[in-house]
């Protein structure tokens, strides 16, 4: 399992140069591949706001190359601070141009890191992300990525390529926005997980609450929609295939499954009225989304679909935007993971503790 190496001595002495050891350390030069929120939301946290966050004080960043899907491209092969990408694209809203394909450029250009925040796309098997990836590592170059499509569909061929290769390949916010899913797993060493269960999708919990209420399935996802955590075609979340994606994702690395999201057994609410929500709230009991993963005569079987949990149950009580995990371990008794309300910093956050997990590795 992928695992953070602590970087020792590291002293800070400006913006721009690092020193480990009395060696200078050069910044990690960056590719990026889409710039949507989060990447606008974490690049404001580490140039704009990096003096509010002291933990930040070992990552200095340059993008060679920030791609995006329909706003164009900034190119410079010197490198380009983040800040000054920020404020381009506040101004017009887009770059110019693309001078050159992505492919060319992961092959091309000189940097450290790809860090692809594009978005799932289930219907292409996690292309174009997967194919990214693959270029980066193949290159012998650090992959960072919040895109659940390379973990679900080509986690074994992407995390041997970057085992092959020494580079490290991390998707901390591809789960539970930046919670530490995966950098757990150093910390249990010794213990083998057997089963795997939670809560992983935002939009659907939100929206059985509302329902639950009530509230009908069309103004429930409105609502979600205004708070801004629910996309403009939330389909991905209210069909289950985003959770499947990242039920994927854990069973692949805990479990070393080796499924992808079309493999996983998937319910969505779609169908699901408020009438029916309510009657199962007036019992005491709770409908969830429960993601589920586990071995069954030697096989992985995985799932997603709404269950119905008992009041007293740890899912239960978990409402509104929430998120939990719960890690079966031959070793210890569960384990839990629990986020209250998490957001886009969140999900920023943990693209940055990836990007300094490179850091410190290099």
């Amino acid at each position: 399992m992928p695992g953070a190496r602590a970087c020792q001595w590291l002293v800070y002495f400006d913006s721009r140069t690092r020193y480990n050891g009395g060696m200078k350390k050069k910044p990690l030069r960056a590719v990026f591949i889409g710039f949507g929120n989060v990447a606008q939301r974490m690049a404001a946290m580490l140039a704009e706001e990096r003096g509010n966050y002291p933990g930040l004080v070992g990552l200095d960043l340059l993008a060679v190359a920030v791609f995006t899907r329909g706003h164009g491209a900034l190119v410079d092969a010197n490198g380009i601070g983040l800040e000054k990408v920020l404020m381009q694209f506040r101004a017009s809203g887009a770059f110019p141009a693309p001078p050159m394909a992505v492919r060319q450029a992961l092959e091309t250009l000189d940097y450290d890191v790809l860090v692809e925040l594009s978005t799932l796309n289930i219907a292409e098997r996690g292309e174009p992300a997967v194919a990214h990836v693959r270029a980066a590592l193949e290159r012998g170059r650090h992959v960072v990525t919040a895109n659940k499509g390379p973990a679900a569909f080509a986690y074994r061929e992407l995390s041997g390529l970057s085992q092959k290769n020494g580079m490290r390949f991390l998707f901390e916010s591809a789960v539970m926005d930046g919670a530490p899913v995966f950098s757990l797993g150093p910390a249990i060493a010794g213990c083998r997980v057997t089963g795997i269960s939670g809560i992983l999708n935002t939009t659907t919990n939100f929206v059985i609450s509302r329902l639950e209420a009530g509230e009908g399935m069309e103004a429930a996802v409105a609502t979600a929609q205004r708070l801004g955590f629910a996309e403009a075609d939330p389909s991905l979340d209210l069909e289950g295939w985003d959770a499947a994606a990242k039920t994927a994702i854990l069973a692949n690395y805990y479990l070393d499954a080796g499924i992808d999201p079309l493999q996983v057994e998937r319910r969505g609410i779609s169908g699901l009225n408020p009438d029916a929500a309510a009657k199962v709230a007036a019992t005491g009991r709770r409908l969830k989304l429960i993601c589920r993963a586990e071995i069954e005569k030697g096989k992985v079987r995985a799932k997603v679909g709404p269950e119905e949990i008992a009041a007293d149950d740890f899912f239960a009580a978990v409402s509104g935007k929430g998120a939990a995990l719960r890690l079966e371990t031959d070793m210890m008794g569960p384990l839990w993971i629990v986020q209250e309300n998490p957001g886009l910093s969140d999900t920023a956050a943990g693209v940055l503790q990836d990007l300094l997990r490179v850091s410190a590795s290099r």
